[in-house]
């Protein structure tokens, strides 16, 4: 069965060159109105034009579909709500978000200036902030909405882009508070963590590698990864994806059952450090309930994980 999204409205920031580009590209071909959004600074997020954007949208309407550019920054909150604003004045709805934006980051963290550090976190994690909040608000009142926010696998960790890997993993942090947000709305949120060769991986040093990188890991290998995240039948959320190379696969946050000790001293979790790290019988709680009640009973309070962790507003 082939996935289409007609009649949805789709916004993919970072749409105008490599990955983003490619998911523009792929959801306007299954039949989404698509926006555009790219603000067409280089790799590290300096200057502007509205070219790339401009030429993606074209690329969609020759195509057969509908497309708008945008030129708006995620940075700002006045930049994501014109973001959002420009779906609904253009086609009068949001059904699906792809935050995408970034800037390269390779520094390593001693040598990384002050201001490098604030564009790469602004970029990735506050641009992520800025355009969700106003496209979840709309989402909320339709009840219904797929948000796909761009995470790394270099949240694995990596001696360089510290700043980047730094962004990524709160990227993961709010990926799952909203997908909490939108659990009783039809509101969807996940993460994709890609690996494409892009202008953000053109500095790769070996040459077989990157040859092979240029060759397996095209953005449209990741495209179809983030379309399915993005379709109305896609029931997982809160979740985080690796998507590249033809493969995906899920990450997940494990937790090992632990040891317990009466008197919690250095001491004692030192003799019992091999119980610490057992990772058998690992649980993957949905949320920070889950996680309570996965050892609060052991310590003798008779939690759930439907007891209440905040007041209702």
């Amino acid at each position: 069965m082939r996935l289409t999204f007609d009649g949805k409205v789709a916004i993919v920031t970072g749409a105008g060159r490599g990955l983003g580009r490619a998911h523009a590209l792929e959801l306007g071909r299954r039949g989404a109105k698509v926006v555009v959004n790219d603000l067409g600074g280089s790799a590290e997020g300096l200057g502007e034009s509205f070219t790339p954007a401009r030429d993606v949208a074209d690329e969609i309407v020759a195509a057969g579909g509908q497309a708008v550019a945008n030129g708006d920054s995620v940075v700002s909150p006045d930049g994501g709500d014109a973001i959002v604003e420009c779906a609904f004045e253009h086609f009068g709805r949001l059904d699906i978000l792809v935050n995408n934006a970034g800037v390269l980051d390779m520094a390593p963290l001693l040598d990384a200036s002050d201001d490098h550090i604030d564009r790469t976190l602004a970029t990735h994690l506050r641009g992520s902030f800025s355009v969700t909040r106003p496209a979840l608000r709309r989402m909320l009142e339709q009840g219904y909405g797929r948000i796909v926010n761009t995470s790394s696998g270099a949240v694995l960790g990596s001696p360089v882009g510290v700043a980047y890997q730094s962004a990524k993993a709160g990227i993961i942090g709010f990926t799952r508070a909203v997908a909490l947000l939108g659990k009783d709305s039809n509101v969807k949120a996940n993460a994709v963590l890609p690996t494409a060769f892009t202008r953000m991986t053109d500095t790769i040093p070996d040459l077989a590698f990157r040859a092979f990188m240029e060759e397996r890991f095209v953005p449209e290998r990741v495209a179809g990864a983030v379309a399915l995240m993005c379709h109305e039948s896609f029931e997982p959320s809160g979740e985080c994806f690796l998507a590249g190379g033809g493969r995906m696969a899920r990450l997940f946050l494990g937790v090992t059952p632990g040891f317990i000790s009466e008197s919690g001293t250095a001491e004692d979790f030192a003799e019992h450090l091999d119980d610490v790290m057992n990772a058998e019988n690992f649980i993957v709680p949905a949320d920070r309930g889950e996680e309570f009640a996965s050892y609060l009973p052991r310590l003798g309070f008779a939690f759930s994980a439907a007891t209440p962790l905040v007041k209702e507003t």
